[in-house]
């Protein structure tokens, strides 16, 4: 009986990875960032009119605040009413920190990316943009602004689902995601934070009726309420809610699970793909980790919990500039060697949003 000869089979697709350009890496990274931003603002402008239908005393102000835009705003504007802020974050085309210049710079990174992205992904952010840019004054009254702010959260989760169910596996879709943990973990601070930054009436105190639904506002603005009170239960101490948003590892949205998802990320440029430069970034985001898992949510509140977030959106900043530097320097730049990480509290920080 003869033997029949045996054939090798070469799969096509088991192959070295294609290098990526190092401009379509930014891209996909400030697409997801600039996503992200835009469903995080309305969040934020959503509870803020909570905050201020509750009873707070200038709410409005805090938005501008805790996104560093005084100066900006305050040369065009005398005053923070609800017109006003909702106005210069939602339709001001003056205002690149606005929900329609964010969109305008999600939908150029999405043009730049034609040929990386699915075309589900780009129609969507076309049909997106197209919308934001038709909003006038009438739309964004603070009685309306509500349900906008839905639409447009509803929105951004429909670019996330499709992104997640057609952007192909390779190193733009790692550094997408990285993007979006990046901004995830910067923004939960933010909105921690503007409870800080909002003042509760003279008459209320901590554990009264107006800051509790105030608590309950921050957990419904990064959408973690549910989450919350189905492992928390009846618990709503400020200390128990501050570590559900920050160290929570089962929350999407907490700070904990997207510095691990950063770092997981990033480690495997450096495993997977072999990007130099990773090493440093990788442990950077290990010593944020460090710091956080280190204290328990009563001590950071006890040492100053404006402090911390202050401290961690700077060095989610630094993180972002190292990404930048290793991977898409600029044209002539020197290659900086990278700063060891400072012990938090070093000093108090001034912020500003990358």
């Amino acid at each position: 009986m003869g033997t029949r000869a045996m054939t090798t089979t070469v799969d096509p697709i088991a192959t070295v990875p294609m290098p990526l350009l190092s401009r379509y890496a930014e891209c996909t990274m400030w697409l997801a960032r600039y996503m992200e931003r835009i469903e995080n603002l309305a969040r934020i402008i959503d509870v803020t009119e909570t905050f201020v239908r509750s009873g707070a005393s200038d709410g409005w102000r805090a938005i501008v605040q805790i996104n560093a835009d005084e100066e900006r705003f305050f040369a065009t504007h005398d005053a923070t009413t609800a017109r006003s802020v909702i106005t210069f974050y939602t339709i001001d085309t003056e205002n690149p920190t606005s929900i329609v210049s964010l969109a305008h710079a999600a939908r150029e990174n999405a043009r730049s990316l034609r040929p990386v992205i699915s075309t589900e992904m780009w129609a969507q952010l076309n049909i997106f943009t197209k919308f934001v840019r038709s909003l006038g004054r009438d739309d964004i009254r603070p009685s309306e602004i509500s349900q906008l702010c839905t639409r447009i959260k509803q929105d951004c989760q429909t670019h996330t689902g499709i992104t997640e169910g057609t952007f192909y596996r390779d190193q733009a879709s790692i550094f997408y995601n990285a993007g979006r943990h990046l901004e995830r973990a910067d923004q939960i601070t933010r909105l921690i934070d503007i409870k800080y930054h909002t003042l509760l009436p003279s008459e209320a105190g901590v554990g009264s009726e107006v800051d509790i639904s105030q608590w309950s506002a921050v957990l419904r603005s990064a959408a973690g309420y549910h989450a919350y009170r189905r492992v928390m239960s009846a618990d709503i101490r400020p200390s128990s809610i501050v570590g559900f948003l920050l160290k929570s590892e089962a929350f999407p949205r907490s700070l904990s699970t997207n510095l691990r998802h950063l770092h997981s990320n990033i480690t495997q440029l450096r495993r997977d793909y072999h990007l130099r430069g990773a090493s440093h970034i990788v442990g950077r985001v290990e010593h944020l980790r460090n710091i956080l898992d280190q204290q328990t949510a009563t001590e950071i509140i006890v040492r100053g919990l404006h402090e911390f977030n202050d401290w961690i959106q700077n060095e989610l900043q630094d993180i972002q500039r190292e990404i930048a530097n290793a991977f898409w320097p600029a044209p002539g730049a020197a290659v900086l060697a990278p700063e060891t990480p400072e012990l938090f509290p070093a000093s108090s920080q001034s912020q500003s949003q990358s």
